[in-house]
């Protein structure tokens, strides 16, 4: 992908676009809002559930690293993104500050990852439904909410971002409120504080908030669909004002709820079988608020997956426009859409029907251990390829730089350095997710290589650069 006018030409010597076509018709506002939506659905929504009961109230601790790490990956992101706008965005950087195969593995393994993720979206989806139709089997729901998902894509990516980011909006509205609303019940008095009822704030030890990092990281998940949507944005400058406000919505909605959720409901009643959210409404027996709150988590979950579905869908795109994938997935509708490319990327949900029909009771985990080795994978080239990108610009042109980060390339040494420990630290408390991500990561490798020749030759024929 060609650099902008802010990185010099003498870096990156400008190749053929592959990603040719697409219409930049995404707006600040509307980029924020697709990394907002798909980051706020079954993560924040559901997952927190899952966290709380690892470690309690202390899982705020969690949500404040958690916080961190993607504060250190989004100021990575913005300056890859402004300088280098792309569809396949870390893949891209990968292509051009690390190697070819860091490329391609970030690419895949996100592709796999997010569209498995769409799966989840959609578990919770059914989740929510049974408030209201416990007689309905939770597939009809999964097809109903397929159709529509796909109706929205296929428009053209401005009417699809003008819809995701009134669709969003509901839920970070209405969360914006909880917020209010549980901080004046915890300050007046009204709400008794359970911040350090039983077992206090450490209830499950001093360790129990790393436990939860997994889970807080998780939610966490989005920040880097506003590199996605660089593809096809209107500016440098959109993209930086986008990454700006995508890390400050999420951070003010992430720790706001979760402060509010762990200090008025107890944490031992916490489950993955309804929304955190609504069973604090229901704790205040307010049955019209909690049908209310379902109804906003069941858009948050549908944005959510709306959201995946787009990324996912561009991500093919891209590998398929450098070679990586059948040239099929590469071809756009009359509507700028990779139409193909987003059929294919549905395939995580058929992932969640077999396991709503075989594994629901733990369906949401399962789903949520393919996609975080994904979204891991695509932090660790992103943070990678900023600190080669980082040392190969001269002082004067760092300060071109669009959305410079005030960390600079020490931001992204630090934050490659937590998140390598946050994966390390599986070993012990979840080997499962390591193990798997180590085989998915081997057999990316291994597919790499087979496809390397053909990939090499579609570039040389469209006159590509691949390093």
């Amino acid at each position: 992908m060609p650099a902008s006018s802010s990185t010099p030409n003498s870096l990156n010597p400008a190749p053929a676009n592959p990603e040719s076509g697409l219409r930049h018709q995404l707006t600040a506002g509307q980029m924020t809002m697709v990394a907002v939506g798909g980051s706020i659905g079954t993560g924040l929504l559901l997952g927190t559930a899952a966290a709380i009961e690892l470690a309690g109230p202390a899982v705020i601790l969690s949500f404040v690293l958690a916080a961190f790490i993607s504060w250190t990956v989004a100021l990575a992101l913005g300056e890859l993104a402004s300088s280098h706008p792309a569809a396949g965005s870390f893949g891209v950087y990968g292509d051009l500050y690390l190697n070819q195969w860091a490329g391609f593995i970030s690419r895949a393994g996100y592709w796999l990852g997010i569209a498995v993720s769409i799966g989840a979206e959609m578990v919770a989806s059914a989740t929510y439904m049974q408030l209201w139709f416990p007689k309905v089997s939770p597939v009809v729901w999964v097809f109903a909410f397929s159709a529509f998902l796909f109706s929205i894509n296929l428009l053209s990516v401005h009417s699809y971002g003008r819809f995701e980011f009134w669709f969003a909006m509901i839920k970070v509205a209405v969360i914006a409120a909880f917020v209010a609303l549980g901080a004046a019940l915890l300050l007046t008095g009204r709400a008794t504080p359970q911040y350090t009822h039983h077992g206090g704030f450490f209830p499950l030890g001093h360790a129990a908030p790393l436990l939860a990092i997994t889970f807080a990281i998780y939610t966490f998940g989005g920040v880097e669909f506003v590199a996605v949507t660089s593809g096809e944005s209107t500016s440098a400058k959109a993209i930086a004002s986008a990454v700006r406000r995508t890390f400050l919505t999420l951070t003010f909605l992430y720790l706001g709820a979760i402060i509010i959720l762990v200090g008025i409901m107890p944490w031992n009643r916490a489950g993955v079988t309804e929304s955190p959210f609504v069973s604090v409404f229901r704790s205040f027996n307010l049955p019209s608020a909690a049908h209310f709150m379902n109804f906003v988590v069941l858009t948050a979950a549908l944005s959510g997956a709306n959201a995946a579905l787009y990324v996912s869908s561009r991500m093919l795109f891209s590998l398929a426009r450098t070679g990586w994938a059948p040239r099929a997935l590469g071809r756009l509708s009359a509507s700028g859409t990779p139409a193909w490319a987003l059929f294919v990327s549905s395939y995580g949900i058929v992932v969640a029907l077999v396991l709503e029909r075989w594994a629901p009771a733990k369906a949401f985990e399962y789903i949520l251990r393919g996609a975080f080795f994904g979204m891991l994978l695509s932090w660790v080239i992103s943070l990678a390829a900023h600190i080669n990108f980082r040392r190969r610009l001269t002082k004067t042109q760092c300060d071109e730089i669009p959305a410079r980060s005030p960390l600079g390339q020490s931001g992204s040494i630090i934050g490659l350095a937590v998140v390598a420990a946050s994966i390390g630290k599986t070993w012990w408390d979840s080997r499962i997710n390591l193990i798997a991500g180590l085989a998915l990561l081997i057999a990316l490798t291994v597919l790499y290589f087979i496809l390397r020749p053909g990939a090499l030759n579609r570039a040389l024929e469209k006159n590509l650069r691949l390093p």
